[in-house]
């Protein structure tokens, strides 16, 4: 039997910060454990769970993502005696310094270890006014220093290809299981977030963010009640992340167009709950819509917790084609910020209810591919293959 790996992520989130990246990596550590091997998690001071998560040794040290990970970095890796160091990419979580991404490229000290970089994200780190050439070279560079390349969805794939032509692309998994609570009553959990029995009930799952379609969510809600649907919306988790600022300040845009818009009695929010309730929250609901601003994605963990929670979705078209997605079957697909069409759509699902069974029985199904004993051994053979 080959020796069990020891892998060190570096991410700039983790539990109980909130955030999908935190969420991934404790998900894909425990499922990389429950396989035999050893994982470590160096993270933010932040991030303050015991030392050991879950059979995760966490090293919540980092006080700030500027050059001085560098030593950092060498320092735990050389201490835990890594075999692998894997980063956890998103700009936002790093602070936008582009320390992460040059860690691996120093041509007068290459790791010497396997490296690994997972992009959540190909937005680019902020170095100065005008930089954007230089920034992306930034991101480019860290993609081409590292051994193993991974994309999470179809379109960072296309996108990092002409840097990477060797990227690996490995879908995340749902960081939400669906384990409703014990002796689950919709009714009940309807009234404990205040949400009328006879209601039709969208819910959302995930942070507000500009690319999300917050306000897009207040519009439909109030289109449909204008053509007499009564319709509730069910906000699902916490309002914002720990990683990016400015979902604070679009978060106040949204709450200013609900009040202006006079829908303060039909948003219930439930804030940060146990993955339970989250897994009641999507049961209780009728339909799920995410009007990504940019196109549905793999890459999104709330689409991907949808998805495995069943729910009949509507949302919007992918940037590129997903062969898996097709418009009346697996999804309801409407343009983004197309009101009239979102709402149009709502409305065929929540009227049909042969449709919403069939989104929801190939939602299911098409979940199955995503779990996280899959991801972690398509992840083992990256590694294997890395080499």
């Amino acid at each position: 039997m080959p020796k069990p790996l020891r892998i060190l992520f570096i991410t700039g989130e983790y539990p109980p910060m909130q955030g999908g990246v935190a969420d991934y990596t404790r998900a894909l550590g425990q499922a990389l454990v429950a396989t035999g091997h050893q994982v470590a998690v160096l993270t933010s001071a932040q991030a303050v769970p015991p030392s050991s998560d879950a059979g995760i040794r966490v090293f919540p040290v980092v006080r700030t993502w500027g050059w001085s990970v560098w030593g950092e970095i060498e320092a735990r890796a050389q201490a835990w005696q890594a075999d692998i160091i894997h980063i956890q990419y998103q700009t936002a979580a790093y602070g936008m310094h582009p320390a992460i991404n040059l860690w691996p490229w120093r041509p007068w000290q290459r790791p010497s270890l396997l490296t690994a970089v997972t992009f959540h994200d190909l937005l680019v780190p902020y170095l100065f006014p005008k930089a954007h050439l230089v920034r992306r070279w930034v991101t480019q560079t860290l993609a081409r220093s590292v051994d193993i390349a991974i994309t999470t969805n179809p379109e960072d794939t296309a996108q990092l290809r002409p840097v990477r032509p060797d990227v690996v692309e490995i879908p995340i998994g749902s960081n939400i299981p669906d384990a409703r609570p014990a002796g689950f009553q919709r009714e009940v959990w309807r009234r404990h977030w205040g949400v009328p029995a006879q209601a039709a009930l969208l819910c959302y799952f995930g942070f507000l963010n500009a690319s999300k379609g917050g306000e897009v969510l207040v519009d439909v809600l109030e289109e449909l009640v204008a053509q007499g649907v009564d319709a509730h919306l069910l906000m699902i988790g916490g309002r914002v992340g720990a990683s990016d600022a400015t979902n604070d300040a679009y978060l106040q845009k949204v709450e200013a167009r609900i009040a202006a818009r006079g829908l303060g009695q039909r948003l219930h929010w439930t804030g940060h709950i146990p993955t339970g309730q989250v897994s009641a929250a999507f049961h209780c609901s009728d339909l799920c819509l995410l009007p990504y601003g940019d196109g549905v994605s793999y890459r999104r963990g709330s689409f991907m917790a949808a998805l495995n929670h069943g729910m009949a979705i509507v949302t919007t078209p992918p940037a590129v084609a997903y062969p898996d997605l097709t418009d009346g079957e697996t999804v309801l697909f409407a343009p983004p910020d197309d009101i009239a069409a979102l709402t149009a759509a709502t409305v065929r699902a929540l009227q049909d209810a042969e449709l919403r069974q069939r989104l929801r029985a190939n939602a299911h199904q098409l979940s199955q591919r995503f779990s996280w004993q899959a991801i972690a051994d398509r992840h083992l053979e990256a590694y294997r293959l890395g080499k």
